[in-house]
């Protein structure tokens, strides 16, 4: 244990001993669970900030647990469509710079979607980020009152950058798109099953669920056409996506709802996000593989047949550029995924420049 007490005056002195604050007298001890800093709260909600605040959401199933910073105040809120207007009209009275919370699984989106309507600024982060600037700040303990603190800590001096939310619709299209994914799976491993199966009986029910899921997904599948069909800004993005020879009406889909941010970012940031864009791994006079990390795993599936089927059959620049890498020594999976970041890259410029794909831009793309 080390105790910190500064601006001790010499023995004898007859300077006044000066005003010194709690925090002076802290005791550090970095295996604690206590924290090493001191929390302070306020109890009166009316004495706000004339600064703008930075508000932590810590969300949980059945509650919302809030922190706003530099107020100090901390509050519940049960996790209910009737008190989530009540809690907007809250949070506006702070005239918050920025609110941030974690993925959970799902259940961040609603509270996400309602704040981003009201007109504030969210940012929706991943918990492994929170979670080690906890660490460094020496928080190891966890409850959803801490996590609601941090959280808001880790906006204040973080602040990690607000993307636009999907509206409710766009939400809704999104979770018909993950369970069209999640039927298609359940397909596949049903007819592995029917390839196996040996007995009459077994077969005729195998057979019966591969045709309920049949249909599910057809459904699907004509919700999404309809809806797209009209709404003429998702239908020019599905035009000027699909433009591109070997993505089809799926990928397009999964882009369309999962990646909202294609068209809106550059090259390097769409890549990143995605988790196509290659990071160093040096250390001195280690030179690390060049790999990548993290990003939309349900995107980079979607992209991985289109790729294929264009950097072998279909596009010709894409083509030269896997060829020209295999012959290089790259493995056959690196030089794919080298292709997949050209080919989201091609998309995005598509998207953002409103224009469908051209041979020029591919080649500007892939050259660059």
């Amino acid at each position: 244990m080390l105790c910190q007490i500064t601006d001790r005056p010499p023995p004898g002195s007859q300077r006044p001993c000066a005003a010194r604050s709690l925090s002076d007298f802290m005791c550090i001890n970095p295996y604690s669970r206590l924290s090493p800093f001191l929390e302070l709260e306020s109890t009166r909600e009316g004495n706000h900030h004339m600064s703008k605040s930075f508000i932590g959401i810590d969300v949980s199933k059945n509650n919302l647990d809030v922190h706003i910073l530099p107020e100090a105040l901390s509050f519940s809120y049960p996790y209910e469509p009737k008190t989530i207007k009540a809690l907007i009209k809250k949070l506006k009275s702070f005239t918050p710079e920025l609110i941030v919370m974690e993925a959970t699984g799902g259940y961040e989106v609603g509270i996400g979607v309602a704040l981003a309507g009201a007109g504030l600024n969210v940012a929706i982060v991943n918990p492994r980020q929170v979670r080690d600037y906890a660490r460094a700040l020496g928080k190891l303990a966890k409850t959803d009152k801490i996590d609601a603190y941090i959280i808001a800590r880790f906006a204040q001096d973080v602040k990690p950058e607000s993307r636009t939310q999907l509206t409710l619709k766009e939400f809704e299209l999104k979770s018909l798109v993950a369970r069209r994914q999640q039927l298609i799976d359940m397909r596949s491993a049903e007819k592995n099953r029917l390839s196996r199966a040996s007995v009459a009986q077994v077969k005729n029910g195998i057979q019966k669920i591969i045709r309920v899921l049949d249909a599910q997904i057809k459904a699907i599948d004509d919700d999404l056409h309809n809806e797209i069909k009209n709404n003429p800004v998702w239908h020019k993005k599905l035009e000027l996506i699909t433009s591109f020879n070997g993505v089809g009406d799926n990928t397009a889909h999964m882009l369309l709802f999962s990646l909202p941010e294609l068209g809106n970012l550059n090259r390097q940031q769409i890549a990143a996000l995605v988790g196509l864009a290659p990071f160093n791994r040096d250390s001195g006079m280690m030179k690390g593989k060049r790999t990548i990390v993290g990003g939309r795993a349900n995107i980079r599936r979607a992209l991985h047949m289109p790729t294929l089927s264009a950097a072998t059959r279909w596009n010709k620049t894409l083509g030269e550029f896997y060829c020209r890498l295999i012959a290089k020594g790259k493995k056959h999976s690196v030089a794919l995924t080298a292709c997949m970041r050209k080919l989201l890259i091609t998309l995005n410029a598509m998207v953002k420049n409103n224009e469908p794909y051209n041979p020029k831009l591919c080649k500007i793309t892939v050259d660059n």
